[in-house]
């Protein structure tokens, strides 16, 4: 795709920064062509959001973005960015309306690199049904930046009385998965062609809402969580260490595709410490695991497994190995592929 029509410089400049008229170009010229909606007023201080007061609990989060390439295979920063922060209100049961967006960006960054990110951050709105509302943009000097950060808030709209969290979760659970795990780690990895490595294993970056609203609508539900930064296992210390129970995994039911799988037979990494972008960890009652699946295929979440449950015990996690003995997952206390989102 080629930059915006009438923006005539091709890199980003400290002056594009400064407030006066060449920022308000790159704004209206880039950002605004390709995210423009009836809500965005680029000449106003705040955005007005036609929220009922009956239409649900409303809720907000907020989050940052960085990763190295800015573009990789399935997915751009752009997208990235959009998902993430959907997928945040999605767990939490909500269904996502509005974002913030605020780019910082670096001094000698392509106008075209930036173009590209901002248009499939564009495709990922249209594609999840949100609108940015409001933003704002910096420039960093030469040296000081990643090529271009993220920082978002999302504000979405979740059913009255409906309960989920970590405080809901209870021994017997079964905890589910809705796809194969560590894709947008190994995907990143590879698009760095660090290692001597290459492969065509694609981000599994991508709104989860479709497997929110099929999951919100069973009984027995009792949490969600989308497993980025620190992946499954990450997830299911933080569910340990709050409920204080064991949570146990199966490895021979927790999803994996093969390039994944022989990129850390490789390196040495664990497929279950490694970020996802477009899975969902639930925690059900058992008598609802069944269905949850069965929805979740009929979606064609093909992939979707019941991996673990939770167990009366020490706060732990343990993995129910393919050998049929047990391993401790530590916590992860270095993160094994930096920028990844």
């Amino acid at each position: 795709m080629k930059p915006a029509r009438h923006f005539t410089e091709s890199h980003i400049s400290l002056a594009h920064g400064n407030g006066g008229r060449m920022m308000r170009e790159l704004i209206e010229t880039v950002f605004v062509s390709h995210l423009q909606n009836h809500l965005l007023d680029t000449s106003a201080d705040a955005a007005f959001l036609p929220i009922s007061a009956n239409a649900g609990d409303i809720m907000i989060t907020t989050d940052g973005f960085t990763v190295e390439p800015l573009e990789f295979p399935g997915g751009t920063i752009g997208s990235l960015a959009v998902h993430g922060t959907v997928n945040d209100l999605a767990v939490s049961g909500a269904t996502p309306k509005f974002l913030t967006l605020n780019a910082f960006i670096e001094e000698g960054l392509e106008l075209a690199l930036l173009d590209r990110v901002l248009a499939s951050m564009a495709q990922a709105c249209r594609d999840s049904g949100v609108r940015v509302v409001a933003g704002d943009t910096k420039v960093l000097r030469r040296g000081q930046g990643g090529g271009i950060y993220f920082a978002t808030t999302g504000v979405g709209l979740r059913p009255f009385g409906l309960k989920l969290g970590l405080a809901q979760i209870c021994p017997g659970d079964a905890v589910l998965v809705s796809g194969a795990v560590g894709n947008h780690g190994t995907a990143v990895l590879l698009a760095r062609q660090q290692f001597g490595l290459s492969g065509h294993l694609l981000s599994d970056a991508a709104s989860v809402l479709p497997i929110t609203q099929a999951l919100i609508t069973l009984p027995g539900l009792r949490f969600m969580r989308d497993p980025t930064r620190g992946g499954l296992a990450t997830v299911a210390h933080d569910m340990a260490k709050t409920t204080q129970t064991r949570i146990r995994l199966f490895e021979t039911a927790i999803p994996v595709l093969e390039p994944v799988r022989a990129v850390c037979e490789i390196l040495g990494y664990d497929p279950l410490y490694l970020a996802c972008e477009g899975q969902v960890v639930a925690v059900l009652e058992p008598f609802a695991a069944a269905d949850a699946i069965s929805q979740l295929h009929r979606l064609g979440y093909k992939d979707a497994a019941i991996i673990g449950r939770v167990e009366t015990g020490p706060a732990q996690v343990v993995l129910h190995t393919e050998i049929g003995g047990e391993r401790l997952l530590q916590e992860l206390e270095e993160d094994p592929l930096p920028r990844i989102c």
